[in-house]
């Protein structure tokens, strides 16, 4: 299988962390794992998979890392701001917050229901 490389945003979250749980538990594909959180995350240790991965803060720049994957749990303002920017570098965004359900440009999709919703997305993808 290939390996991707993930960002995850909001890491040092209950729902980051999380994520990270999960993402472990799977075995997930990952070539690099990348952890952002807010400026007083910066510094902290996370692991999965039996790596460390030391938390950056989030900035616009951090998109121009080789990011395929982009999980976001840090809430709608931190979602409205930064998904575009990931998504107009060619990032896959899955957006954990409520900022893009509503919108009808972007697929809210629950995999077990709608996974076929998946071939219309513009590089954001809502997740309940």
């Amino acid at each position: 299988m290939k390996k991707v490389n993930i960002a995850l945003v909001g890491a040092t979250g209950m729902v980051g962390r999380t994520f990270l749980k999960v993402l472990e538990d799977r075995e997930f594909p990952i070539d690099t794992l990348y952890c952002f959180a807010s400026e007083r995350s910066k510094g902290e240790v996370l692991h999965c998979q039996g790596k460390e991965v030391v938390v950056e803060t989030l900035t616009e720049q951090v998109f121009d890392y080789p990011i395929d994957i982009a999980l976001f749990s840090a809430g709608g303002d931190i979602s409205t701001t930064y998904a575009p920017i990931a998504a107009s570098k060619g990032i896959v965004v899955i957006d954990n917050s409520s900022a893009w359900r509503m919108d009808p440009s972007v697929p809210l999709v629950v995999p077990e229901v709608n996974a076929g919703a998946l071939k219309h997305h513009k590089n954001i993808i809502a997740n309940p």
